[in-house]
Parts: structure tokens; sequence; C-alpha cells
């Protein structure tokens, strides 16, 4: 059965675009952090971030920005927030890579998680960790 991502670039579920290309759709969330929250997915089926080829995320970052400025005028919002939920640990509700683009305004309600307190030493030993070589 396909994903309910997929179902829609299939047209078998209804979405209200905003912008669509030859590989990817823009659309509004149907439960939105504020008005105008849209969600930009690539057409073929990819999971989530490591999943999506490096040429489609490429081409996802400039189709990102526009829906974002499109998303920023129309909803005269004071800020923008662009998230990407990767596997349910994070978040990631629907098993299809996707974008948020999420009109802010002053006084919203929408609360940001916060940062933990971490020892230098700790931050130093995760930095040296992640400057290793990695496949």
């Amino acid at each position: 059965m396909l994903c309910v991502f997929c179902q829609i670039v299939a047209g078998k579920i209804p979405a209200d675009k905003v912008l669509e290309t030859p590989d990817m759709i823009a659309f509004l969330d149907i439960k939105p952090i504020n008005l105008g929250h849209t969600l930009l997915i690539p057409k073929p089926h990819y999971e989530n971030l490591f999943d999506l080829p490096d040429k489609l995320l490429k081409e996802m970052a400039g189709t990102l920005k526009k829906v974002a400025k499109i998303v920023k005028e129309v909803t005269r919002a004071d800020g923008i927030n662009l998230a990407m939920n990767n596997l349910p640990a994070a978040g990631q509700l629907v098993p299809h890579a996707h974008f948020h683009i999420i009109p802010r305004f002053a006084n919203d309600g929408y609360v940001h998680w916060k940062g933990k307190n971490v020892a230098p030493h700790e931050l130093k030993e995760m930095a040296e960790k992640m400057r290793r070589p990695h496949e």
C-alpha cells in the first residue's frame, strides 16, 4: 500500500497544492502550526533524508527557498521555521521524506525545544569523534 504522501502524488488523496515541479510537490499541512504551514515532498518515495539522492536533495533546496519566500510573503509571517524530522525518534510521523515550511509570528505560542547544559569536555570529545573519517 502506498504511503499517504505517495497517495497525494498519485492523486488518490486531495491536497491543497502550493507548487508542483516534475520531481516534487509543496502542499498545505492539514494540521498546521500556523495557517500557511507547507510541506515539500519529493514525488518518488524516499523514506527520509538518508535515502534521498544528493541530486534531488540539491534540487529540493532551491525549491524549499522559493516556497519559504512564498509562505512568508503570503502569510506576512514575522519569520519562517524550516524543519525535517528523520526517523520516529525525531518525530517523523509519515515515512516519506518531507520538509516543513512553517510561518512564524511573534507570540504565536509555538514552543521550541530547549538545549541542554553540556560540559565543555563533552563537546570537545563529540567534535573529535565527528571529525574522524566516516563512510
